[in-house]
């Protein structure tokens, strides 16, 4: 029956006060922190920056190509297997066997349990092909081996991109896999690109290496300081590398007056540190980020604290960067920016002008056209979409949500699914007034019956929205959100707030004939 209790009544109307005030939020300044929560605005929006970046996964390639070329070398000695020239060339490894030996070592390679493919048991394949042409026999990564290896670094960038972006306080960033070497980052309200830029195109690969000479036991490479003025002869011995940094902060040096990068290191780092400076005073250490040498101080006394300090000609912004670089860890391989493109704030205002117009002039339409169809009830209903909007709002600015250009699209399809559904409930009771005299069982019957439509058609759409949220990405997920909450507040509106209006319009005149 047409009733509502005094607690449903009070609910109703404190959970639609709460949500209007709570969606004031976005245009009024409150001192309280609950009601300081607003709408955060998308790229589209609020303006900012678009990157496309490319991993350069080549240098990985590299990288593991050698260390396998070291793992062959000393299997096949355990193997007593007998192998000349072996080397790596053009992503490739060659080496020779004679005739004797070439199918035991071809049959070892695509043993699935061997140790030298650990690969297999994993990923059902294998990671490297083997080619023989005469008595060179030649290794490169399978189709499923280079899919795992960019993968895996892109996955790895992915998580130290996010570290650097969230480090900066950027709101709502949206980072996003492309393919398997590919991420895009978008920036909202990003009021500085070049730092952006800057922090994204730098490995961040710190190393800690003496400074040597040509006849170094270990071997020796040049390199340049980073004004590519002058340059050192450093050991390609790695003592200490940032995968051994606990924490990097800025800091000010009291007694140099300079700005300097404080670190400090795990136990494992902290023991190396202690004694390769213990064994190394009077020799200068390279600090080496990227390929370059920020600095080489000399080692004065032993540093067992498991701390120290990078001095370099800092300003205190280079600092917080280089800090914040050592902090958020190393990136696997470069990145490359294929993509770029910067969204102003006059056109993300214009872009948020255009979708409130588009908002309003809908809405009025809907207004005018539910006045002029329903009369009273109409006006009910207007009641009803406008609270239905607050109310949304209100859940959006809760969460903190991001809106976009087509977040603004899923609020205008909301306002018409709310339409939708009171049109099929004052149809459904004009059809119920045809044969029932009575005004409360006309409306009760018009209510009940057309509840499994009106759930029917927002449950479909509810699916829709799930899977738009799940499979899409960016605008998509924005439509999306916004959709999917609508249903739900959509739900509310029109079996609470509009009911309630109705029943009491309907008690007051329940003897009137001609109600709708």
């Amino acid at each position: 029956m047409l009733y509502f209790s005094k607690l449903r009544i009070i609910v109703v109307i404190f959970i639609s006060l709460f949500f209007i005030i709570v969606a004031l939020n976005n245009i009024l300044n409150s001192n309280i922190q609950f009601f300081q929560k607003k709408i955060n605005l998308g790229l589209d929006l609020q303006g900012g920056s678009y990157l496309l970046l490319e991993i350069d996964n080549d240098p990985i390639i590299e990288q593991k190509l050698q260390n396998t070329t070291t793992l062959i070398r000393s299997y096949l000695k355990e193997k007593n297997i007998k192998v000349t020239n072996l080397s790596l060339d053009k992503q490739k490894i060659k080496f020779n066997v004679n005739e004797q030996t070439k199918q035991k070592v071809i049959e070892i390679f695509e043993d699935e349990d061997s140790e030298i493919n650990p690969y297999y048991p994993r990923f059902k394949s294998h990671q490297f092909d083997i080619i023989s042409s005469g008595d060179i026999l030649e290794l490169s990564f399978s189709k499923q081996g280079l899919v795992e290896l960019k993968t895996s670094s892109q996955d790895q960038a992915l998580e130290i991109i996010r570290r650097r972006i969230d480090e900066i306080g950027t709101n709502e960033p949206n980072i996003l896999k492309r393919g398997n070497d590919r991420v895009l980052v978008e920036l909202p309200g990003l009021d500085d690109p070049m730092r952006i830029k800057k922090l994204l195109g730098k490995t961040a690969n710190l190393t800690f290496r003496f400074v040597t000479s040509n006849d170094d036991s270990f071997g020796a490479e040049k390199l340049k300081y980073e004004d590519n003025n002058n340059e050192a002869i450093v050991s390609k011995r790695i003592i200490l590398s940032g995968e051994n940094l606990l924490d990097a902060q800025p800091r000010m040096n009291n007694e140099t007056n300079e700005t300097v990068v404080s670190f400090t290191l795990d136990r494992v780092g902290a023991k190396r540190f202690g004694k390769a400076t213990s064994t190394g005073i009077g020799r200068q250490l390279a600090i080496v980020l990227d390929g370059k040498i920020i600095s080489a101080p000399v080692i004065r006394d032993t540093i067992a604290s498991g701390s120290g300090q990078i001095s370099g000609g800092f300003t205190f912004q280079t600092a917080t960067d280089l800090a914040l670089l050592l902090r958020s860890g190393a990136l696997p391989a470069p990145l490359n920016i294929i993509e770029e493109r910067t969204v102003g704030p006059s056109l993300g205002q214009d872009s948020i002008n255009a979708g409130i117009i588009a908002l309003i002039f809908g809405f009025l339409l809907v207004i005018l056209f539910i006045l002029f169809k329903y009369k009273i009830f109409g006006l009910i209903t207007n009641i009803t979409l406008i609270l239905n909007l607050f109310i949304m709002i209100g859940i959006l600015t809760i969460f903190e949500a991001t809106l976009t250009l087509p977040g603004i699209a899923g609020i205008i399809l909301t306002v018409g699914m709310a339409v939708d559904a009171n049109v099929l409930i004052f149809e459904r009771i004009k059809e119920e007034l045809k044969n029932e005299n009575n005004n409360l069982i006309a409306f009760d019957s018009g209510y009940t019956k057309s509840r499994t439509a009106i759930l029917d058609a927002n449950i479909t759409t509810l699916l829709a929205a799930i899977i738009l949220f799940f499979m899409g990405s960016g605008p998509i997920k924005g439509f999306s959100l916004t959709l999917g909450i609508g249903i739900f507040t959509t739900l509310f509106s029109v079996y609470f707030i509009a009911r309630l209006l109705t029943v009491l319009y309907v008690l007051k005149n329940k003897d009137k004939q001609g109600l709708i």
